[in-house]
């Protein structure tokens, strides 16, 4: 019982709250030395001051990190999100079959034209269609 009364509802709630703060800064640990190995405009010397720098000062590090070069994070994490949009869109064209180039589909309607498919009011339909897209 001794326990049980020692350990009441505020000692669990104050646990919880450093525990998530101990989470979130450990989160925010690694958020920076993601950004920090990805960034092409530093050089290799300034991110080593970077690293030593978070390693040996780390809340202190981390702060000023995040004031510096928040910014950057931000557009290193735009990008990421546009190359990641870009590839999923390539890979949902290859596997739709819509990705043809202009060129490719002109030759095709070209082609239909010449077949005798398609007449040419139905081909400089299909032609403007293409080159609109």
């Amino acid at each position: 019982m001794t326990f049980a009364a020692e350990f009441g509802t505020g000692q669990v709630f104050w646990s919880l709250l450093w525990f998530f703060l101990f989470f979130i800064w450990i989160w925010i640990l690694i958020s920076v030395f993601a950004d920090l190995f990805r960034s092409h405009d530093l050089s290799g010397w300034a991110k080593a001051a970077w690293v030593i720098f978070v390693i040996i000062l780390p809340y202190l590090g981390v702060f000023v990190y995040l004031i510096a070069r928040g910014h950057k994070m931000h557009e290193h994490a735009q990008q990421d999100a546009q190359a990641a949009q870009a590839a999923f869109d390539a890979q949902v064209r290859a596997a739709a079959g819509t990705g043809a180039s202009a060129a490719d589909q002109l030759q095709k309607l070209a082609d239909l034209k010449a077949s005798g498919t398609i007449d040419d009011a139905e081909f400089e339909r299909l032609k403007a269609q293409v080159l609109t897209n």
